[in-house]
């Protein structure tokens, strides 16, 4: 399978669909699968076919995410894209993660999600894309600000965090 990648300064985009995973749990090896999807152990290999087994995407929506590999290391240190599309209605929310502690505020998010963004409109022709921010998330929020999002409102005790119900900032961009 050829995976589709994007390219940034610093880094790989290598998207991820539902259509991987299969391929991937179908043709590659417990390890194979642990190295490609960038993870630490076989417990968060466990979780992500749990994850996939209970169906990542259903009639109306799926998903549309790509790896963050660094380029000097060749390590997989994050995920950007969107991770709820619907396809029928021409939009998606955007979501991101850095998963490896030191990479963080180093602006790589910074790099990627102007291509990612372009991807959304572009390639998956959407009209509107979605965030969900946490209040107190000053770096996503920062983001969010920089690429243009307008805020929308707030969906109060929206997410469970650390114990703690905590309010989401909705925000949006509107293809023009």
């Amino acid at each position: 399978m050829d995976f589709e990648i994007l390219d940034t300064p610093r880094l790989l985009l290598r998207k991820l669909t539902p259509e991987v995973y299969d391929y991937l749990y179908t043709n590659y090896s417990d390890e194979e699968c642990i190295n490609h999807l960038g993870l630490h152990n076989h417990q968060e290999l466990v979780t992500e076919k749990e994850k996939h087994q209970k169906g990542l995407s259903a009639y109306d929506r799926t998903f549309l995410v790509f790896q963050m590999i660094e380029k000097s290391s060749n390590q997989v240190i994050g995920m950007c894209g969107f991770v709820r599309h619907y396809p029928s209605h021409f939009r998606a929310e955007f979501g991101y993660a850095l998963s490896v502690e030191t990479t963080k505020r180093k602006g790589y998010m910074s790099e990627v999600a102007p291509s990612i963004i372009q991807y959304g409109f572009g390639k998956m022709k959407l009209i509107r894309i979605e965030a969900m921010v946490g209040s107190n998330n000053i770096a996503s929020l920062k983001i969010i600000d920089r690429l243009g999002f307008e805020k929308e409102g707030c969906m109060r005790q929206h997410y469970h965090k650390d114990g703690v119900m905590e309010d989401s900032l909705i925000f949006s961009l509107i293809k023009m």
